[in-house]
């Protein structure tokens, strides 16, 4: 059944037709019976916000089909986007565990399905289950890797430049049309200067440096790498 959104509603993870290779997606059949009691799935538009930085957690959310927007923001209203999860990630999921606020803003960015476990009954379910806590581990150790990445990346590349040419490498490496270096860029120009530490200004002039230099081409929201090696260059790959 289409539910909103287009999306096919499926309330059993059993039979869902968005099963992937994905840790929650692949349990054994006993764990997954019982994880399929304690979750509830709901649908959202764009720029519906999960959960909030500092927000008491409320529980665990799985994004089923869609991208989430995760970030930090100081106090005097700086941002700095973490990560774009996609299908399959486990959202608040280190806070759960730990039993403290949320570390992040999660936003839509674009309409998603997403199935929702409250804290107490995903903590109940892993002490049930101690088979499931290999892949709890690889999801954290997932998490971690791209925080990583990410500081990596705002905090020790030497330029705007370098800082852009390095996500759109990444964003296409990732994309399901990765081979003709082509992806649907999710985010706007502000959203991008918010994800590598820079300015909407810098990140436009930057855009416009590498069309003129054909490293990319950009038609609507639909990005090409021209140039593969040129952004490599910059980058020091």
């Amino acid at each position: 059944m289409r539910g909103p959104y287009g999306f096919e509603v499926s309330d059993n993870c059993q039979t869902c037709k968005h099963r992937a290779s994905n840790f929650f997606c692949q349990l054994p059949p006993a764990a997954l019976k019982d994880f399929n009691a304690i979750k509830s799935s709901s649908t959202y538009p764009e720029g519906a916000m999960l959960f909030l930085e500092k927000q008491e957690t409320r529980g665990i959310f799985i994004l089923c089909e869609g991208q989430v927007k995760l970030s930090v923001s100081s106090a005097e209203g700086k941002t700095l986007i973490l990560q774009i999860a996609k299908a399959g990630e486990v959202l608040g999921l280190m806070a759960a565990l730990a039993r403290t606020r949320y570390e992040v803003t999660a936003e839509t960015l674009r309409p998603c399905q997403v199935a929702f476990v409250r804290r107490d009954d995903f903590l109940r379910f892993l002490a049930q289950h101690p088979e499931t806590n290999a892949g709890v581990v690889r999801q954290l150790a997932s998490q971690y890797r791209f925080a990583c990445e990410q500081l990596r990346t705002v905090g020790l590349a030497a330029s705007a430049h370098e800082k852009l040419a390095k996500l759109l490498l990444d964003w296409t490496a990732e994309g399901t049309d990765a081979k003709e270096g082509r992806v649907t860029v999710p985010l706007t120009h502000e959203e991008i200067a918010e994800f590598i530490g820079s300015s909407r200004e810098t990140v436009t002039r930057t855009f416009s440096e590498f069309k003129s230099q054909r490293l990319v081409a950009l038609k609507g929201s639909t990005l090409t790498i021209s140039n593969r090696a040129g952004l490599q260059n910059l980058v020091g790959v």
